[in-house]
């Protein structure tokens, strides 16, 4: 196919506007994608608006340099089209601010993009252009990541497996600039991905959880919330979060909590049972934890816990990860699990049953020779 033949010719349009003036446009034939939406248009609305029956001179030349404003775009755009077309660098693109691309992009996904973006705002010293999204940029921020701080607990430094799931967000990142035509070539097939490594989670027995529960705890309200989070799998941030508004009966006649998860931004529909209820207290409206606020947890937890006579490193979140373990250990299947923790894909609850040790022991005895 000869390449002339698919170039698309772009046109300044005029669309008559009810108030009497007219707004300016920009016409493609044949359609170009959006790099925004991604769907194919033949309009760019330019924001541009001249008077339909200029009155006088000083409405007339408004007129003509609105229409010269308009062409100047044209013209952009036009070569725009014709460096991607035939594989030339775009320098209005190279121009264009990369870390304000980052940070839109941001904003519909789960917060640790949040957490990504700020650790690449330290890295480029807060300016970077799309010009400047090279093959050893990336690289550098890939060993920026195994040797960066925490940017809240400044004194830790960045686990292996946090800077393998940061750097696998910036890839994702790279790659939506790449197919959205920001970007010339596909970085990622230059880059190697940051490996994980495996990390034991520490929970609670069942009889810990029961001794637990029989321990008075200085912050009553923290408790509650943990017992509740071992009972639910819910996470301390919705935890927090959570209204009387989002406990409501359910379908089957049961208690529900309807709520948006924090980290993921999807809505989840999650079946309590009524002694899980009774950790909430008595019903009233706004918070159903009040008084519950992140910074009496760490210290007051484990305090808490060495009074339980339980030697063990627990953190908050490892009261969910108490409630998947003993839900996989007690038989609930695995998808039922997945779908409690509002996890999108089953293989990541699939490591709660790898290690379990109590399901390990029993298959161990399954083969007898006497």
């Amino acid at each position: 196919m000869n390449r002339s033949n698919t170039c698309t010719k772009v046109t300044v349009r005029q669309a008559k506007l009810k108030n009497g003036m007219i707004s300016l446009y920009l016409d493609f034939y044949p359609a170009i994608r959006n790099p925004k939406t991604m769907k194919m248009t033949r309009r760019e609305f330019l924001g541009i608006y001249i008077y339909a029956n200029p009155k006088n001179q000083t409405e007339d030349g408004f007129n003509k340099d609105m229409l010269m404003k308009a062409e100047g775009i044209r013209c952009i755009r036009v070569q725009s089209l014709i460096n991607e077309q035939f594989g030339f660098l775009d320098k209005t693109k190279q121009k264009v601010d990369f870390l304000a691309y980052f940070k839109e992009k941001g904003r519909t996904k789960q917060q640790k993009w949040d957490m990504v973006y700020k650790h690449f705002f330290k890295y480029v010293n807060g300016k970077c252009t799309f010009g400047e999204v090279t093959i050893e940029l990336c690289r550098g921020f890939r060993e920026y990541l195994l040797n960066a701080h925490q940017l809240k607990h400044t004194r830790l430094m960045l686990s292996q497996n946090s800077a393998a799931s940061y750097y696998s967000i910036f890839k994702e990142l790279l790659y939506m600039a790449y197919r959205e035509k920001w970007l010339n070539e596909n970085i990622n097939d230059y880059l190697e991905k940051i490996e994980t490594v495996d990390v034991r989670k520490e929970t609670l027995t069942l009889d810990e959880l029961k001794k637990l529960n029989q321990t008075p705890c200085k912050i009553p309200v923290l408790k509650q919330a943990a017992l509740f989070s071992c009972l639910t799998g819910l996470r301390v941030s919705d935890i927090l979060r959570l209204n009387w508004d989002n406990i409501r009966i359910g379908s089957d006649g049961g208690y529900v909590i309807q709520y948006r998860i924090k980290k993921t931004g999807a809505e989840d529909t999650l079946p309590i049972s009524e002694e899980t209820l009774e950790f909430c207290g008595e019903r009233s409206t706004g918070k159903v934890f009040k008084g519950l606020r992140y910074s009496i947890v760490g210290y007051n937890l484990k305090e808490w816990l060495e009074a339980a006579g339980i030697d063990k490193h627990i953190t908050f979140h490892c009261l969910r990860h108490t409630f998947a373990s003993l839900q996989v250990s007690m038989g609930s299947p695995i998808y039922t699990v997945s779908k409690m923790l509002g996890h999108k894909n089953v293989t990541t609850t699939q490591i709660y049953a790898d290690l379990n040790d109590a399901n390990k022991r029993k298959a161990s005895e399954l083969i007898s020779l006497k």
